[in-house]
């Protein structure tokens, strides 16, 4: 009989067996779990902190705005354009395209979509190619600010880690505000908020049911869904169509609503459209590049406030350019204006000149045209170059002599007289016959009216009686009285002589309307200000505008000066009852002077009331002369600038 095996003996006989196997799976086991562990280790290796989000400054650029803080004139911007807005600013509909466009799950998942990605797998089997993504916004946002688009399992594996860390610090709406910050809409845009003022010119805020659908659409692959060709915008409009349908699906828009937006025909603004008051932008540019610098303003969100009031701007603009189409038949080229508020020396209005754009004259510049033979040159901002003023300059010296006791009432000779006094006083000699320079200045009409009031030498611009007053008053009393009024190009005192009353100093428009704001302000002079304030990206206040205000000529100084200017009758024998200067409306509101260089190369118009003063100059860029003085070719120009503004603004009688 045989004999019958232990049970036990067996099963230790056959685990013996066993264990070097279950040993050597173990160790497998051990070191799969050791190398995935290492791997892990390798793939998260200085993997970056969700808290960079908090910690760190989103670079988005700096707008200058016009002083209503809403007209966006032009955007400082690095490589990418963006502008931070809370979500509380960004339209629902925006939020809910983007969700229903990107990830319909959103609300519900940790960070990473398991579902989503199990039916992206099936989806891309059945295709047999990769179709579908699976990356929810959180994955995205991760991807867009930490990350690369590199499809790498180390990518991934960061990607998905770091969204389930982020969404277990952060609200979903905090994660949605990010995004809607960061993720790229194409060429430099950056930012929900800056796509919807670059392609419709409004804040996301604002965005209507198609509109949001599109953006939201364009996310997807900004390049292939572009607007602005033909056959991309198509499909843009196809992606947008399904968008629409999962906002319905979802239940945030019912489905008569995503019929009519399909039907609502998509206006994308024209990119690359022209900068709002392109020379002031360039003047207050230079300035905070020179104050801040180039890198910190495309990349620290400033706004910049400035104090151009955008409705007086645009009618400044169409002012000049209608205008100028008529100046061929005076043979200029070109004009400018400015206008300020001399209570508070704000810049109000620049056009530096008549198309800044474009070459709108048959002798404008090219790029290959030599500056000094130039007619027209359109960047170049005719109100802060350097340009003789003419007798514009006059009521500077006259203030200064009012200063020093004379009077309106005081009579001086019109009467041919040499400065030179080693120059024969009949004014015959010439400089190549006695090798001096003589100097006998005639009157504008060539006649000589002998004994004569300031007020009727100076309302009528008699030059003789101007000279006389400037040699009494002194060329360096001048200068300083002019440098106290703002004017800042006249510094090398030994340049100039008795013809500085003539204009025979160069000067910027911008400053001489600023001089003329100090008669507007009854003696009290305002700095320029052409920035009412900056703030930072967070609503601190970097810089505001100057408001302290200084007394530079008597309040009697001024009046006078003021009577003068505005007297109608007075001017009336030079420049006739009905002349440009005359606004018969606001007779006792307007003061007005005009200049004209020698061989008429510059005409000037400056006029103001107590609320505005406006500086207007006619002539060429290369010193070409006209053919008329500023009263034919400046002032009717300055006229009908004054004739539209002065309704909108308060009536107030100079003080004279």
């Amino acid at each position: 009989m045989p004999k019958v095996k232990n049970p036990k003996n067996v099963y230790k006989s056959r685990a013996r067996a066993l264990w070097p196997i279950l040993r050597f799976l173990g160790i497998l086991l051990v070191l799969a779990i050791a190398g995935a562990s290492i791997t892990l280790l390798f793939l998260l290796k200085d993997l970056p902190r969700p808290e960079k989000f908090t910690e760190s400054e989103i670079a988005q650029s700096s707008k200058l705005y016009a002083r209503d803080g809403k007209t966006v004139l032009y955007e400082i911007a690095g490589d990418e354009k963006r502008t931070l807005v809370p979500l509380s600013q960004i339209s629902s509909l925006m939020q809910q395209a983007i969700v229903a466009a990107e990830d319909q799950s959103f609300y519900q998942h940790r960070g990473v979509d398991l579902k989503g990605i199990a039916r992206a797998i099936l989806y891309d089997l059945k295709l047999q190619e990769r179709a579908q993504g699976a990356s929810t916004i959180s994955q995205q946002l991760i991807r867009n600010y930490f990350l690369t688009a590199n499809k790498t399992i180390k990518r991934k594996t960061r990607e998905a880690v770091l969204a389930l860390e982020m969404e277990r610090r952060y609200s979903k709406e905090q994660i949605l505000e990010w995004y809607l910050n960061l993720v790229p809409f194409g060429s430099n845009i950056y930012g929900v908020e800056e796509a919807s003022r670059t392609f419709f010119d409004k804040s996301a805020a604002d965005l209507s049911l198609p509109q949001a659908a599109a953006l939201a659409a364009l996310i997807k692959s900004p390049s292939s869904l572009w607007p602005y060709a033909t056959t991309t915008k198509e499909e843009l409009i196809g992606r947008q169509q399904y968008v629409l349908n999962q906002m319905a699906k979802q239940g945030v828009i019912t489905e008569e609503e995503a019929a009519a937006a399909k039907e609502e025909s998509l206006e994308f603004l024209p990119l690359n459209h022209p900068i709002k008051a392109p020379h002031f932008v360039m003047f207050v540019r230079n300035y905070l590049y020179q104050k801040y610098g180039e890198e910190f303003l495309s990349s620290s969100g400033l706004k910049i406030i400035t104090s151009l009031d955008i409705d007086m701007q645009e009618a400044a603009e169409t002012e000049v350019s209608n205008y100028s189409k008529g100046l061929a038949g005076y043979r200029a080229n070109n004009a400018g204006l400015v206008a300020l508020d001399p209570k508070t020396g704000e810049i109000l209005a620049m056009v530096g000149s008549k198309d800044y754009f474009g070459v709108s004259s048959p002798n404008g510049c090219s790029p290959d045209t030599p500056s000094k033979t130039c007619r027209f040159d359109p960047q170049v901002n005719v109100t802060i170059s350097l340009r003789q003023p003419g007798s514009a300059f006059k009521p500077i010296v006259y203030a200064t002599a009012f200063e020093m006791g004379y009077s309106p009432d005081t009579i001086l000779q019109d009467t041919l007289t040499e400065f030179n006094p080693n120059c024969p006083p009949d004014g015959s000699a010439e400089k190549d016959r006695y090798g001096l320079d003589c100097y006998h200045p005639n009157n504008y009409d060539g006649l000589f009216k002998g004994p004569i009031s300031i007020r009727s030498a100076l309302a009528q611009s008699r030059n003789v009686p101007a000279v006389k007053t400037l040699q009494f008053v002194g060329v360096a009393n001048a200068l300083e009285k002019a440098k106290e009024m703002g004017i800042t190009t006249l510094n090398d005192t030994s340049r100039y002589g008795l013809a500085l009353v003539l204009g025979g100093g160069e000067v910027k428009l911008l400053e001489m309307a600023g001089a003329y704001g100090t008669f507007a302000r009854d003696g009290m002079r305002t700095p320029l200000n052409f920035i009412l304030k900056i703030e930072d990206a967070k609503g601190d206040i970097l810089e505001k505008a100057k408001t302290g205000s200084l007394r530079i000529i008597s309040s009697q100084s001024s009046r006078e000066i003021n009577s003068i200017l505005s007297d109608n009758a007075a001017r009336t024998p030079m420049f006739g009852a009905n002349s440009s200067l005359y606004l018969a409306d606001y007779a006792d509101e307007v003061a007005v002077k005009t200049g004209t260089t020698q061989n008429d190369r510059d005409a000037w118009t400056i006029g103001y009331t107590p609320n505005i003063v406006v500086g207007v100059w006619v002539g060429n860029n290369d010193n070409t002369s006209m053919t008329q003085s500023s009263v034919m070719v400046a002032s009717p120009l300055w006229r009908n600038f004054m004739l539209k503004i002065l309704p909108r603004l308060p009536r107030e009688p100079l003080k004279i």
